[in-house]
């Protein structure tokens, strides 16, 4: 890109001649006084002696010459480049893209979580294990079941260590032959990564016209061979499934068991616990759910909380509260468990921000998260339902799946409309997901955006769709304000740079 575009977008920065640092010559002798170039320079027999010859360059490196001034320009840019929920609204279906209070990253960062030492004693870390032996009781409380390890990193750690655990109950009570996973055609793709990683083999049932779960195609995917069944619970059209009670019935009495995946969680706080929805073992996001900001590859962690009938197999450690001293410590004594799926024990810095959020918003506002979450869904919905498709229309949970179909229609697909709305400073929703909508555009706007961001939302793909009708090729050539506009995704995705080299 040298040369191309206003010298502020110039990627190469490079320039002979420039420098950001400057070292004195190796082999320098120091001097009694007054060249301090020369005072701080290393004798050469310690050079000879700390680095042997053979590792010694024959020539400089090369390395990018730029000056300081130029370097700290270059990374301030790019810090301001990076878009976040910091910086705008970001509408991610089924990522729970929300704003997290910053006071939680300042109780993560104290000293006493912060410097501990993974291997420090347990007398000396009873602090932080009555925290996550507290956060523990909460998640507990939150999803009706039975124990919980914090141990898995994410969300799709979770799910692998919640099917393994599955897996090891079958072993212990003759279901070796048990050999299938059921999922439904509009599952987080992580559901069947990680029963397809476990040794199971995947069956996808169709959703009804009402984009739940359809029964009858349930009762016929159970026998004898299903292990269990994964779902969301709303699901990803951001719908409730009504038949819940009798879908988790179904499975149990085909001697299966029931996974609930927790990334959607965030609209059923405080109104529905996946435990008394009849689910064995549940996977949360804290990083979605519970104050954490999320992306960028982390961090994050996804606590397995198990019924009775899986709680023996949970990872171990579990944190333990001895009596009647009330000292807290690691239980390894659990000849069930599946082992250890993570060093040391977990994320902890991400349990911090969830325990802090946690009692911070109470039963009532995490009650009041959820709600505030769906009237935000419902409210965009019926705003956007006259401009684009809603295949599911009717209430929906904390999100809601749009259409571009029509827009396709007329020459812009749902990723031209994704582009565009980069211009506006607002970050797209999920597109082609999930893949049972056509030209889907998958919208959440969580709890923690007011109506001024919601109504400008509404405005924005409003006008794009009139630019559509009036100037598609303004769409299809989005965005036009970026740094880097339309790369080739499958070229990037294949052959990726991911480091700088110099020109030849």
């Amino acid at each position: 890109m040298s040369g191309a575009g206003p010298e502020s977008l110039i990627f190469e920065k490079s320039l002979p001649g420039h420098r950001g640092a400057d070292f004195p010559a190796a082999g320098v002798a120091p001097t009694a006084c007054g060249d301090r170039a020369a005072a701080l320079g290393v004798p050469a027999d310690d050079v000879a002696l700390l680095l042997p010859g053979v590792a010694l360059r024959e020539e400089p490196p090369r390395l990018p010459e730029v000056a300081e001034l130029q370097v700290v320009r270059h990374y301030t840019r790019l810090s301001q480049l990076n878009y976040s929920v910091d910086t705008g609204f970001y509408p991610l279906g089924s990522c729970t893209m929300k704003y997290n209070p910053k006071l939680h990253d300042e109780m993560a960062a104290l000293p006493g979580f912060a410097a501990l030492h993974p291997y420090q004693a347990e007398d000396e870390v009873q602090g932080l294990l009555c925290l996550l032996y507290e956060l523990e009781q909460a998640l507990v409380e939150i999803t009706g079941l039975k124990r919980a390890s914090l141990q898995p990193a994410a969300g799709a750690h979770g799910e692998l260590a919640g099917i393994l655990m599955i897996k090891a109950y079958h072993r212990d009570h003759g279901g070796a032959g048990r050999d299938t996973v059921i999922v439904p055609d509009s599952a987080h793709g992580t559901n069947l990564a990680s029963a397809a990683m476990a040794g199971y083999r995947v069956i996808e049932i169709p959703s009804s016209t009402r984009g739940l779960i359809d029964l009858a195609a349930l009762r016929a995917g159970l026998s004898e061979r299903t292990a269990a069944l994964m779902l969301t619970n709303p699901n990803t059209l951001g719908l409730f499934e009504e038949d819940i009670l009798e879908i988790s019935s179904l499975a149990h009495e085909a001697g299966a068991l029931c996974y609930y995946d927790g990334a959607n969680l965030n609209a059923v706080m405080g109104k529905a616990r996946p435990g008394d929805m009849g689910m064995d073992v549940v996977h949360l996001n804290l990083h979605k759910t519970f104050s954490t900001p999320h992306g960028g590859g982390g961090p994050g962690a996804g606590p397995v909380v198990a019924g009775a009938k899986l709680e023996p197999y949970l990872p171990v450690p579990l944190v333990r509260r001895s009596e009647p001293d009330g000292t807290f410590g690691f239980d390894y004594d659990r000849p069930l468990s599946i082992g250890r799926v993570k060093g040391f024990y977990g994320n902890v810095g991400v349990m911090v921000r969830a325990f802090a959020y946690i009692l911070r918003m109470g039963s009532d506002g995490l009650t009041r998260a959820g709600e505030d979450a769906v009237l935000n869904a419902n409210y965009l919905r019926v705003r956007l339902r006259d401009w684009y498709d809603v295949p599911y229309d009717g209430p929906c949970m904390h999100e809601f799946v749009m259409s571009a179909a029509k827009q396709a229609r007329q020459g812009c697909t749902a990723r031209d409309i994704a582009k565009r709305l980069l211009d506006f400073g607002i970050h797209p929703p999920t597109v082609y997901f999930p893949l049972i909508v056509s030209e889907a555009l998958m919208v959440e706007p969580t709890e923690t955006e007011d109506i001024l961001s919601l109504d400008r939302f509404v405005e924005v793909m409003e006008q794009i769709d009139r630019e559509i009708c009036s100037d598609p090729e303004t769409v299809r050539q989005a965005p036009h304000t970026t740094p880097v506009r339309r790369p080739d995704e499958t070229q990037a995705a294949r052959h990726p740079v991911l480091r700088w080299s110099p020109q030849p």
